[in-house]
């Protein structure tokens, strides 16, 4: 087993697990609910909450629709670098469009996911910004039609 798989099992324990279970499930649940489900005190998840979202292991968020608030166009852009793909990766995520970077195996060397207000937004996005970062050779673009599944519930292990 993988040290890194190692540490991350070792720091949380069953309790954690249901705790975080539950807020997957209903992120505004009080911590006196979770409390009753995990047999602790509020105080004891109030303390556990804030130990698991100061060391990274989870956040408590709100999830929204961007369509719904405005923004027209989603889209998943796959990027193709020359030198650290990391470079790239790390200059995309101050953009405020986008709100997600992975480094991947494969035909793409970066996968970005943007929220744009509409496709001038987007346009504006690739040609000003993503195509003009160093190490960029060549994006595509996959425009978001709707989106039929967005869920975070997919437990622990």
């Amino acid at each position: 087993m993988s040290r890194m798989l190692r540490t991350r099992q070792s720091q949380l324990d069953e309790v954690s697990k249901q705790i975080i279970e539950q807020l997957q499930q209903d992120g505004r649940r009080s911590y006196s609910e979770i409390g009753k489900v995990v047999g602790l005190s509020e105080a004891a998840i109030r303390q556990r909450v804030q130990k698991l979202t100061e060391s990274g292991v989870m956040q408590v968020v709100a999830v929204t629709d961007p369509m719904r608030l405005g923004f027209k166009r989603q889209a998943m852009i796959g990027i193709k670098c020359m030198g650290n793909a990391t470079d790239v990766a790390e200059a995309l995520t101050k953009f405020a469009s986008v709100d997600y970077v992975v480094l991947t195996a494969g035909s793409f060397d970066v996968l970005a996911e943007v929220v744009c207000e509409d496709d001038e937004d987007l346009i504006q996005l690739l040609n000003s910004q993503i195509r003009a970062l160093p190490g960029v050779i060549s994006s595509e673009t996959f425009v978001y039609l709707k989106l039929h599944k967005q869920f975070y519930s997919w437990g622990t292990r």
